[in-house]
């Protein structure tokens, strides 16, 4: 019934895939960069490595809320990722090395069952839900990856 959306996007930045991998696989630093997503912490699990838990509070401007992610990609210096829900939607970072730094590309994939679930979660307003879920990932993903640049570069 319902397909995956999926969305992604890419930036240079001129660090190691190494060192971009330690930032953006430390969600305790997620507030710095995120333009929804305030703070993360770890609830199992000492860090990034697959199976791992971690709690997210989020809040848009017109409501706060909190999420539960296992993490289900970490490869140092090549791909961090995990599964909101889980299995509702799939965050991912890619690193690739280029010539002075790296290409860091963030995708988002919203699952049928996470679609399903908003959809059920907001039945009188489930196409506005849906429309701001991609709405937010279209615009949220360039501007997360711009400040992740910024904060990279800085250090």
């Amino acid at each position: 019934m319902y397909t995956t959306r999926t969305f992604s996007d890419s930036i240079f930045v001129a660090a190691t895939p190494e060192e971009v991998y330690a930032a953006v696989s430390d969600v305790t630093r997620t507030g710095e960069w995120s333009p929804v997503c305030r703070e993360c912490w770890w609830e199992q699990g000492d860090g990034p490595a697959v199976g791992a838990v971690f709690t997210g509070r989020n809040d848009d401007g017109t409501r706060v809320w909190e999420t539960q992610s296992t993490v289900i990609a970490a490869e140092p210096g090549v791909a961090f990722g995990w599964s909101v829900g889980p299995g509702r939607t799939n965050w991912s970072y890619s690193m690739r090395a280029v010539d002075g730094g790296t290409e860091l590309t963030e995708t988002w994939e919203w699952l049928p069952v996470g679609q399903e679930y908003v959809i059920n979660r907001f039945p009188d307003d489930a196409e506005a839900q849906v429309a701001s879920r991609e709405t937010a990932a279209r615009t949220g993903i360039p501007e997360t990856l711009a400040a992740i640049k910024r904060v990279i570069e800085a250090a």
